[in-house]
């Protein structure tokens, strides 16, 4: 079942739209073992006719992948289903625990029952426009902005990165008041304004950014401290007893802190919340966020 079936050359032949809705009733047979017209109608709003002319092709080209069930009337996994297409863990999970929506103005019901924490930063949408646009448009951003160091302070940014660390959104810029590249939280945003006739200059690209350019390559292990560690190796999907990360030296840090990960030499933290070492923990020496890693010392 998780072995991708060859591409059929007929796929290639069709539009955009009918391939997504092939795509969702595989979804829907994959991963909730049904699939009805009225799935197909409701999500796309099609008529009748193309829901049925949808799944018609969908079991001529999948054959094995589906079936009729005639006393339910509505369609079923086939014994010998492989799925056709890729199906991406995160999008997948993202649906069936808060539903399709309609990818703009609203989210739908979440297909199966779920669980989920309250995500603490939500940035408005006031603040974000604003930035997504200069981030797409290669523009400068006016903000008012609250910080620990600073407070309340108005800076001229050069945005070109969101940046999600598992809690939080940030927003990846260079920042014309401190002439350095940053990492500013949306939450901590007052006010953000686009300016039009804005132009970035060559050190305020992307490709200016060290840190961000920068991959560093980081080697997880089961702590120490941990009685079973085939467990841990389990949950992070480890090769022989090792997660081997490959991340930007602008995000390590957030990563690192959000996995709770001891990043001490001689793995010295000791509480049980810490499943992880970071074995080669000089790989982080230069990282700018490296202050964020738990037990993190810098090198003699």
């Amino acid at each position: 079942m998780n072995t991708i079936a060859p591409y059929p050359d007929i796929i290639d032949t069709l539009s955009h739209a009918q391939r997504e809705r092939l795509i969702f009733i595989e979804f829907r047979l994959y991963f909730l073992g049904d699939a009805r017209r009225q799935d197909l109608i409701q999500r796309f709003g099609v008529a009748p006719a193309v829901a049925t002319r949808d799944f018609a092709q969908y079991r001529e080209i999948f054959p094995d992948n589906i079936s009729f069930d005639n006393k339910a009337k509505y369609y079923v996994i086939g014994e010998g289903f492989v799925p056709a297409f890729n199906h991406v863990p995160e999008r997948v999970l993202t649906a069936l625990s808060q539903g399709f929506g309609d990818g703009i103005s609203g989210g739908g019901s979440s297909l199966l029952s779920c669980e989920l924490p309250r995500i603490l930063n939500q940035p408005t949408m006031a603040i974000l426009a604003p930035i997504t646009r200069a981030i797409h448009q290669q523009k400068i951003v006016n903000i008012e902005y609250v910080s620990h160091s600073s407070g309340a302070s108005t800076r001229e940014i050069a945005p070109f990165a969101l940046v999600n660390d598992g809690l939080r959104w940030h927003v990846r810029a260079f920042d014309r008041k401190s002439k350095e590249f940053r990492d500013f939280v949306f939450t901590r945003v007052r006010k953000s304004q686009f300016i039009e006739d804005s132009t970035i200059q060559s050190d305020e690209l992307p490709s200016a950014d060290i840190q961000w350019n920068r991959i560093v390559e980081l080697d997880l292990v089961p702590h120490p401290n941990q009685e079973y560690p085939e467990i841990i190796e389990c949950d992070y999907g480890m090769t022989n007893g090792v997660l081997h990360l490959k991340l930007r030296a602008a995000v390590a840090g957030y990563v690192l802190r959000q996995w709770i990960v001891d990043c001490s030499a001689d793995h010295k933290l000791k509480g049980k919340e810490y499943r992880l070492w970071l074995k080669n923990y000089l790989a982080l020496y230069g990282v700018s966020t490296a202050l964020l890693a738990p037990g993190y010392e810098v090198p003699d």
